[in-house]
This record gives structure tokens, sequence and C-alpha cells, in this order.
């Protein structure tokens, strides 16, 4: 069987063996027999252009379900640049070739826009309580109400036990957190440390954009998070901050969209360390243009 790099036309397909699904009913069929059984269901929801960082969660979920599904669907509400949506890519066929060296028996779910959003291509308003007006937040415009769509979407027509997501995006695992609690949706949300190239950069479906110079660049991000991190154990958080600026300034490479430092409850910044508070290092930069975020435990 030939499948396109665009979304498979068919509802429910075999592709060597794995079950490929594009609506909504036909999953809640798939799915029915798992759930009369009380056997364990563990979510993946995903993008695509699928790297090692996904295919840990995957491999994470499997050995701790009895069975996955993982999703793939670019979203089109949490992107508040339309050049951005219109970049990322799909790559269908390496995804679902990439899945099967986990496993045969996941279950991939590939909905079209029409068939999450039927006319209505718009995201709900959620009150996070704060947890999205910072970082991500103060840069792309209603990100976090589209990503709340689509996750609550997700939990609650597919119904899983856990749902795995990457600490990469730490400020959206936080809030995903918060949306369970806010819609009461009976899922554990499990977070996934971040996987990163041997340069230190953190994997993202992006770094495939970057040129190979750029890419060895782009190693500067964790190599001063990683120095920030040290200087945290000595510095307030004000001078960190200020030294992080000052190293980007000095960089003709790269550009700083933000640095900071929070209180991972909150994700609220902090000019100073408590004992019984535990903190992140937050950051976003451009390389060219295009836009990565890392972050490190403090």
């Amino acid at each position: 069987m030939q499948i396109s790099s665009n979304y498979i036309s068919l509802r429910v397909v075999k592709y060597k063996q794995m079950l490929v699904i594009e609506t909504k009913k036909e999953l809640k069929d798939n799915l029915s027999a798992f759930i009369s059984d009380s056997k364990s269901l563990g979510l993946v929801p995903t993008m695509g252009a699928l790297h090692s960082g996904h295919l840990s969660l995957i491999e994470k979920a499997s050995k701790e379900n009895d069975q996955v599904v993982v999703s793939i669907f670019v979203n089109p509400t949490q992107f508040n640049n339309q050049n951005d949506l219109e970049k990322y890519p799909k790559t269908l066929e390496n995804d679902l070739n990439l899945i099967k060296t986990v496993s045969n028996n996941i279950i991939v779910y590939t909905p079209s826009v029409e068939e999450i959003y039927q006319n209505n291509v718009s995201a709900e308003i959620y009150d996070f309580q704060g947890l999205d007006t910072v970082m991500e937040g103060e840069f792309r415009d209603n990100h976090f109400n589209g990503v709340g769509t689509i996750v609550e979407e997700l939990l609650t027509s597919i119904a899983p036990n856990k749902a795995y997501f990457g600490e990469k995006d730490f400020q959206q695992l936080q809030i995903i957190k918060k949306l369970i609690q806010i819609k009461a949706i009976p899922v554990e949300i499990i977070g996934c440390p971040i996987v990163r190239e041997e340069s230190g950069l953190a994997m993202s479906s992006r770094n495939e954009r970057l040129s190979t110079p750029m890419r060895k660049e782009a190693a500067f991000i964790y190599k001063t998070l990683k120095d920030a991190k040290e200087m945290f154990g000595t510095k307030n958080a004000i001078q960190v901050v200020e030294w992080v600026e000052n190293q980007f300034e000095n960089n003709e490479f790269l550009s700083l969209e933000y640095f900071q430092i929070a209180d991972i409850d909150t994700l609220k910044s902090v000019t100073e360390k408590l004992n019984n508070k535990k903190y992140r290092a937050f950051i976003a930069v451009f390389v060219d243009d295009i836009r990565l975020i890392d972050n490190i435990a403090l």
C-alpha cells in the first residue's frame, strides 16, 4: 500500500500491520474492546514529524499500558503565525515507519481538521489562572487556548488512563495538568524527560529546518542553560538573567526572545530563591527565522 506524505485518504487502513484511523467513530469502535475489558490505554498526542523524543514517549507508554494510541494532528488553532503553520513538516509515512520500530500494536489516529473542528476552526477560551500569560503565552497569542482545545478533545474522545507529554514544553505540561483539573478529566498526565541530540540541543521537529551550520550553533542554547544552572547556585535570579541576556547579545547567530527563571508551580518569574520552592529556567531563541524553546531544572 502506498501512503502519501499527506494524510491517508481511507478511514481505517493497515499500514504494515499497524492500524491507522482517521475518524472518531472508527477510533471509538476499535477501542471499545479495551474499555470493556478494563485494559489500560495510553495516549501520546503529537503533531507528527516524529523524532527520538517522541519515540521515547511512545516506548514508555507501550511499557505501561495494554494499548497505546498515538495521535498525529497539526493543530491550526495553536499557531499564532500562519506562516509557521504552513511550514510545519508533514511526514506521515516516515512517522508511521518510526512508530512501527516501537511496536506494530499501536493505533495511530490521524484525523483531519474537519474531523476535529467540523466547520468551526476556533479555540475554546480557558482560565488557566495565569499559567498561560507568561513566557510562551506572552509571545504567542491564544496559543494555549488552542493547545487546551485539542488536548481536551483527544482526552475526552479517546479516554486514556494515561497521557504522555515531553518536558521540553514544560509550560504546556503544567497547563495540561491544570486543564484536567478544570474539566475534571479522569486521566493521569505523565511528564517525560527532554531528549537531546549529541550536541545537547533539545530534539524538536523544527530542528529539521535548520541548516547544518545553524544546527551546530544552536547547541549554544543548552550550553547557556547549563551555565545558568551552575550560576544559580551562587547568584540571584536577576544576575543570572542579565548574564544570559549578555551572552546572546554577543552571539551573532542566535537571537534571544526571552530567558526567565520561574517557580515551576506558578510559572511566575522570580528574583530570589526560597528553600521550599522548585525553579526552572526557560528560554526561547531564534536561529535564523526558526524559533526554538528549551528549559532546565534548577
